[in-house]
């Protein structure tokens, strides 16, 4: 196996050893997961022989970064005091229970500001993460770029850097960049991949970038719409796709399919496609 570290998203209801052997069962070598129902409410206990499985299943598979992502529905920025405060004991709870497994990713929407105006969002997000992040954590929280829907905040990259700016342990936070987010948010990965990541650069900083979301898109360039399609399927197609996994500044980053499947099989399809499509460039 080479060293393109790519998954897909994996149901967690059956424990880590479970989403380690389907992984590796795909040919994937890393895996996303909800910590929880994807709409909110109370986790599953972790069951720590669970754990203790995956880990030795992630080592025969190759498995050393995964990523959680948090519920859809959390809204740091909301307006509504319950709903905000929700978000704020979800995160904390999810940050918790990452360090069940140190030193992983964890990825969350940024939240909408529901008409509160962008500023108030981007501070209520930052207000709301400095109440969460702890000196002493290994996982780092990743917030994700998105398409611009309705009232959300992070589908400018300068929203994105102003949330981190606020943020009093930056050091454990960065970004996800996702495809089809950035493609409906406006920015050209098709035809100006190198001009978009100069410009992520400027705003935010490549460095910040430590894992990429990768799906093709159902709508153009600036839809705003958020409609993931299949690799290949879309508006963003797969040569642009391919190029994203192979560029010098993305390659070595983690690759995590969201792409609209039924059985976990056709993301290894999608998997080998991808492989194929990146080692011609490369």
């Amino acid at each position: 196996m080479d060293d393109f570290t790519i998954g897909c998203h994996l149901s967690c209801s059956k424990g880590y050893a479970n989403m380690a052997r389907e992984a590796a069962s795909i040919g994937a070598n890393t895996f996303q997961f909800f910590t929880r129902n994807p709409r909110g409410g109370k986790a599953k206990d972790i069951d720590p022989a669970d754990v203790e499985k995956y880990f030795g299943l992630a080592n025969e598979a190759g498995i050393s970064t995964i990523l959680a992502h948090a519920p859809y529905t959390l809204n740091p920025a909301a307006a509504k005091d319950e709903t905000r405060e929700f978000a704020i004991q979800t995160l904390a709870d999810d940050l918790r229970r990452m360090e069940t497994t140190p030193n992983q990713l964890y990825n969350m929407h940024p939240g909408a500001h529901v008409g509160q105006g962008a500023e108030a969002g981007i501070d209520k997000i930052a207000d709301a993460l400095n109440q969460v992040l702890a000196s002493d954590q290994t996982t780092t929280l990743l917030l994700e770029t998105m398409a611009g829907k309705g009232s959300e905040v992070g589908a400018r990259f300068e929203e994105l850097a102003a949330i981190i700016d606020r943020i009093d342990l930056d050091d454990h936070v960065g970004v996800c960049l996702d495809t089809c987010h950035v493609w409906e948010g406006g920015y050209d990965i098709v035809g100006d991949l190198d001009g978009v990541l100069d410009e992520f650069d400027r705003t935010v900083g490549l460095d910040r970038l430590r894992a990429i979301h990768l799906n093709d898109s159902k709508n153009p360039i600036g839809a705003h719409k958020d409609r993931h399609e299949v690799i290949g399927g879309g508006h963003i197609g797969l040569d642009a796709l391919a190029a994203v996994t192979a560029h010098p500044a993305l390659r070595h980053l983690p690759f995590f399919l969201e792409t609209p499947h039924d059985k976990v099989a056709e993301y290894g399809d999608e998997i080998v496609l991808l492989r194929d499509a990146r080692a011609e460039l490369l």
